[in-house]
C-alpha cells in the first residue's frame, strides 16, 4: 500500500513545531536486536541522528525521548536531550510536557513508529513516522520519513523542519562565518 501525504500539510505543520518527542525503537533506532557475547541487548544508532538533534537544539526547538524501556541512556546523553523519559503511558507524560512547557497540541511533533505511539500521534499537530512505521503509524502521520528507523530520521526531520520555519539559512551563516557550533 503507498501512503501519500499532502507535503505542503506537512509543511505548515512543521513551521509551529517548538518541541519533538522520539521514539526510540523504530525510530532512533532499527528494529532489530543484536545480543552480544554475554547476552546484554545491543541497538544501532544513525550518527546522523546526533547532527540532527544538534540541529534542532541550535533553532530552538525542545527535544524530548518517551519510550517504553530502554538502555540507551549513554545514546541519549551524547545527543544531548535532557527530556528522557521511560514510561508505559506515553499520553499521559505528554500531557504533562504541554503543562510543563506550555505548549499547545499543534506546537508538538511526535516521531514514532507503531501501535503504542498512536495515541500520541493523533493528538500532536505534527505526527511523523519512519519509512519503515507500521501501517497505523503511517496512516496516522502527517508527514512519511525517506530514511528507515534507525538510518537517520533525526537528521532529515530536523532539516524538514528547519527549512520550513525558515531556520537553515541561519545555520549555514553560523556555519560559514563562525565555524561549527556543536561541542
Amino acid at each position: 500500500m503507498v501512503f501519500n501525504k499532502n507535503i505542503s500539510d506537512a509543511v505548515e505543520r512543521a513551521k509551529k513545531v517548538k518541541l519533538v518527542i522520539f521514539d526510540i525503537h523504530g525510530v532512533l533506532t532499527t528494529i532489530d536486536v543484536i545480543y552480544d557475547q554475554d547476552g546484554r541487548r545491543q541497538r544501532i544508532f544513525c550518527h546522523d541522528d546526533l547532527l540532527g538533534s544538534n540541529l534542532l537544539r541550535f533553532s530552538g526547538i525542545e527535544i524530548a525521548v518517551i519510550t517504553k524501556k530502554t538502555s540507551a541512556q549513554q545514546r541519549i546523553d551524547d545527543m544531548g536531550i535532557k527530556r528522557f523519559y521511560m514510561i508505559k503511558d506515553k499520553i499521559k507524560k505528554y500531557e504533562q510536557l504541554l503543562q510543563e512547557l506550555k505548549l499547545t497540541d499543534e506546537e508538538v511533533c511526535y516521531v514514532g513508529d507503531d501501535l503504542i505511539d498512536l495515541l500520541v500521534m493523533k493528538r500532536v499537530g505534527f505526527a511523523v513516522t519512519p519509512a519503515d512505521g507500521k501501517k497505523p503509524a503511517k496512516e496516522a502521520a502527517h508527514y512519511i520519513t525517506e530514511k528507515a528507523g534507525g538510518k537517520g530520521v533525526v537528521r532529515e526531520l530536523a532539516e524538514f523542519i528547519m527549512e520550513a520555519q525558515g531556520k537553515m539559512d541561519s545555520f549555514y551563516k553560523q556555519l560559514s562565518t563562525k565555524g561549527w557550533p556543536f561541542p
